[in-house]
């Protein structure tokens, strides 16, 4: 008999089968898991299509003794993705649950892998197990897993359930990041790969769990809920992995403004620095990655900025200016504009520092990482917009940053052309003259008029270009350069646009210009 016939004639057997006797199911289920761990050609789908899906699950219904050879069927059949839909139609999840309290070690793992496998990228399938109280069973399992394997199952399925904000939510009612955090403290100081691989999925369940809104403020706590101060512990270890899983917790409670302020209180800052320091040279990119989101987010609330700067923030994240990173270089920079974001005297601190100013004019050149040159140049549009100062705009001048900003004014960005055309205009209000020389060697103004001419071009971005004109038509050297690009042409043919402001405002600068005719 052919393989081919061999399958058709169990699948035959188990449609035809009434009663669930089990010497008349033993030997077709076994020819059907056969075929699915020797992977022959398509037995995972043709099963599913046969017709023998309610059989099966039936089977598992009756807690028959085959339940357990089923449960590997179904954990085998689900490794093809095309079949986990009809598992789900056919009841498969909803009766392989009560298995996951099994005492029988097979008997679970093999429930495990096939509710991982089934409910892996699938909502529906989520939804429906969320609706049975899996969070219970599970957290009552991984409170007692006495062993690698077992914890590796439980861990398996939680990572594919986790995507469900419902779930994650379930969850953290029903205690699983408190459990998972107790089994990384019982796991940590060891060496076996098993415990290591398992702290590893743990506390990387723990930072997805806090992804929803809910379920990180319940295990916030305000503070002082146990899952934080196992973080803040995670920050301190000497596992790069829990470091890493630490920092991006850190960074998940940091998404609203109270939290933020909580943990400034709490004094987590300093935790965050030292572990960045410990990986300044040839340290772990993933975690500097990290730990700059983390600052990064706490940094939003404009209380938390005065606070990190007094308590030197910004001069100990300097440190970071060697990394020859571009990941980490992109989110250092990131952090240092959400440090100025509205706060003048960090902005006038970081502004006036020619070391910070050389290594970011390096990395406006950055040749492959785009990111990284946008951010230079952002970082240096921010500088000058929150602090305002003659001293900062100098000092960017100094270190040949205004062509980099003009440069950043054609960004395809809409936000990075608005930033820079606003700290244009701002700088040239301050300090024209340490401005002019890079104005026409970059041919700012025939770039404006273009900009106001495009037909395309952003109303926004109009705007933004009629400040900086507007700023420069103060200046009566600046004054006679825009009369000689015609500047009063491009702005006549903005009188007329259907923005009323945009018209106005170019109405405005035109009778500016016409003083001096």
């Amino acid at each position: 008999m052919t393989d081919i016939d061999s399958l058709s004639g169990a699948l035959q057997a188990l449609s035809v089968s009434t009663e669930l006797i089990e010497e008349e199911l033993k030997l077709p289920l076994e020819t059907l898991l056969a075929a699915l761990l020797e992977k022959k050609n398509d037995a995972a789908v043709e099963i599913a299509n046969s017709g023998v899906l309610p059989s099966l699950a039936e089977v598992l219904r009756s807690s028959s003794p085959l339940s357990c050879q089923v449960a590997l069927l179904v954990a085998e059949m689900a490794r093809e993705a095309a079949v986990r839909e009809p598992c789900i139609e056919a009841g498969l999840v909803t009766v392989l649950l009560p298995h996951l309290s099994s005492t029988d070690q097979e008997m679970l793992l093999n429930t495990g892998r096939a509710i991982g496998r089934i409910c892996f990228d699938n909502y529906s399938a989520r939804e429906a197990l969320a609706e049975q109280g899996v969070a219970e069973v599970l957290t009552f399992q991984l409170k007692r897993a006495p062993d690698a394997e077992r914890r590796h199952v439980i861990l398996e399925i939680l990572g594919a359930l986790g995507e469900s904000d419902t779930l994650k939510l379930q969850f953290a009612e029903s205690g699983v990041p408190e459990a998972l955090s107790e089994m990384i403290r019982s796991l940590q100081g060891g060496s076996d790969p098993h415990d290591l691989c398992s702290i590893k999925i743990a506390s990387n369940l723990i930072v997805s769990l806090l992804l929803g809104d809910e379920s990180m403020q319940k295990c916030f706590g305000e503070g002082s809920g146990v899952v934080y101060q196992d973080v803040l512990s995670w920050l301190q270890s000497s596992n790069t992995q829990l470091q890493l899983s630490g920092a991006l917790a850190i960074a998940n409670f940091a998404r609203n403004d109270s939290n933020c302020v909580k943990m400034l209180d709490l004094g987590v800052v300093p935790h965050i620095l030292t572990l960045l320091e410990q990986h300044v040279d040839e340290g772990d990119v993933s975690v500097q990655h990290a730990g700059l989101s983390a600052l990064r987010n706490l940094a939003i609330p404009a209380t938390n900025k005065v606070r990190m700067l007094e308590d030197g923030v910004t001069e100990r994240i300097k440190s970071l200016l060697r990394s020859d990173m571009p990941p980490v270089q992109f989110k250092l920079l990131g952090t240092l504009r959400m440090m100025v974001d509205g706060h003048e005297e960090a902005a006038l601190v970081l502004g006036r520092d020619a070391v910070l100013l050389a290594r970011v004019m390096e990395w406006c050149e950055a040749k492959d990482h785009a990111g990284v040159r946008g951010e230079s140049s952002r970082l240096l549009a921010a500088l000058i917009r929150h602090s305002r100062s003659a001293e900062v705009v100098h000092a960017v001048a100094k270190a040949d940053g205004v062509r980099h900003l003009i440069s950043m004014a054609t960004s395809e960005h809409v936000i990075m052309q608005n930033e820079a055309l606003v700290s244009l205009a701002i700088a040239s209000a301050i300090d024209i003259e340490s401005m002019k020389e890079a104005f026409r060697d970059s041919e700012l103004l025939t770039m404006l008029k273009e900009m106001l001419e495009d037909p395309l071009g952003a109303i926004e971005v109009k705007f933004s270009a009629l400040g900086l004109i507007c700023s420069l038509a103060n200046s009566s050297v600046m004054k006679e350069e825009l009369h000689s690009v015609n500047m009063k042409e491009s702005l006549s043919k903005l009188t007329e646009h259907s923005n009323s402001k945009l018209a106005s405002q170019a109405i405005s600068i035109l009778a500016s210009l016409g003083d001096s005719s």
